[in-house]
């Protein structure tokens, strides 16, 4: 197999992590949702802990992400 086929290859597996940070992040915003239209006195309690979860996903895409541009350009 040619080098460049097998870095194509890791960029694309690599950038599948991004599929699960849209499902994650959706997961993270509906939960929420679902939870303050049920008590709206808890909601501000709890909007810490979700930007937490926020920064935390989005942090894994943009990783995902590097790892795939390190694999095309650098390796």
């Amino acid at each position: 197999m040619d080098v460049e086929a097998a870095k194509m290859i890791g960029a694309g597996i690599a950038t599948l992590a991004l599929a699960g940070v849209g499902i994650g992040l959706g997961h993270i915003f509906g939960n929420f949702l679902a939870g303050a239209l049920r008590n709206p006195s808890a909601a501000p309690k709890v909007f810490g802990n979700l930007l937490l979860g926020f920064a935390l996903t989005e942090a894994l895409g943009i990783f995902a992400l590097l790892i795939a541009i390190l694999l095309l350009f650098v390796v």
